[in-house]
């Protein structure tokens, strides 16, 4: 079931498309057109939801794929390095920029895990979580993240939050 949106989504997707046409038809709508600080749309979804669309024009036909996901958080660079041994990718770090992301080589279904921090503090759930398959949820806690679900008769999977507290979802192989 989907969260009522009741604070600042703390984790969106940004996708790519060749035109909006696709997204409104569906009942996104335009928050924010470019501008001189961005180059892209944010928008969102019928339940507001934001995300940002970033429209290719050179490929029309492009019906939309997910291109990032992105994360506010109070350290970026400490939640790229955390996330980035967990996936094996070192963190992309520009000089004059305050983000970090990791590139994907193909372990991740997306382009670039974005973090991005901002001043204000995670208050409620996030609205959007990610999946991670890993050999053992175990590693995962000595690392510093927190069990908040063990798997049990209703699930399969130990719900899991990172050092920052952002939910996710770790499936390991069956025993």
């Amino acid at each position: 079931m989907r969260e009522a949106k009741t604070a600042k989504n703390r984790v969106h997707l940004d996708v790519e498309v060749g035109h909006l046409d696709g997204l409104l038809g569906l009942g996104a709508t335009v928050l924010r057109e470019p501008d001189d600080e961005i180059s892209w749309f944010v928008m969102a979804d019928p339940e507001g939801g934001e995300f940002c669309a970033f429209l290719r024009p050179r490929r029309p036909s492009l019906p939309g794929r997910l291109y990032e996901v992105v994360v506010d958080c109070a350290d970026a660079h400490a939640q790229a390095a955390w996330w980035g041994e967990l996936f094996g990718l070192v963190p992309e770090r520009e000089p004059k920029e305050h983000f970090a992301a990791l590139e994907s080589d193909g372990r991740l279904p997306f382009d670039y895990l974005c973090f991005v921090p901002v001043p204000e503090a995670k208050t409620v759930k996030n609205r959007v979580h990610w999946d991670v398959r890993v050999a053992d949820a175990g590693l995962l806690t000595e690392r510093g993240a927190t069990v908040l679900r063990a798997p049990g008769d209703d699930i399969g999977w130990h719900v899991m939050a990172d050092p920052e507290g952002n939910e996710f979802c770790a499936f390991t192989p069956p025993d």
